[in-house]
């Protein structure tokens, strides 16, 4: 083999084991920072597929509160947190791996910021923000944001919890 060729072996194999070590350094940082997430529930320009009615905001002093049957603490039910109860007493609550997470979700399946739940006319909706693994509600892969009824479980990695009157 001439020293042309050789050269050129080497110098590509170099450039590909390069382009190789900087994915692993990326994939790396997005897992440990996170992706930068949006928080609406629906964009103005985007296509919209929604599964509960959604109706104009309504002035800042009269946001209605939930009412009697609708769920009032988040218990989790399955998980290395089993049996913690969070009282729902937001409009949103965030799911995921990061400490600044109302439910932190301590396991390799869960993303950093996993899922939130949004109560929107009196409804939780449960929303997977982009995780690598998905957020399953009884059983199946939210996509779309979707009405959470009461006792359904809801999984983010290994944990299980389910919205509780």
């Amino acid at each position: 083999m001439s020293e042309l060729a050789l050269f050129i072996v080497r110098t590509g194999f170099l450039a590909v084991l390069w382009i190789f070590v900087f994915s692993i350094i990326s994939v790396i940082r997005s897992d440990l920072f996170g992706q930068r997430v949006v928080s609406r529930v629906v964009d103005a320009n985007a296509p919209q597929v929604v599964s509960a009615p959604i109706t104009p905001a309504a002035p800042a002093g009269l946001i209605s509160e939930p009412s009697g049957s609708s769920a009032t603490k988040l218990v989790v039910i399955e998980g290395d947190r089993s049996g913690q109860t969070i009282k729902l007493d937001r409009r949103e609550i965030t799911i995921g791996r990061s400490e600044s997470n109302d439910l932190v979700v301590d396991d390799e399946y869960a993303s950093t910021l996993h899922a939130k739940l949004v109560l929107i006319n009196n409804d939780w909706l449960i929303q997977d923000l982009n995780s690598t693994n998905g957020t399953f509600l009884d059983g199946s892969k939210v996509g779309t944001p979707a009405v959470v009824k009461l006792n359904t479980p809801v999984r983010v990695g290994k944990t299980v919890f389910e919205l509780r009157a």
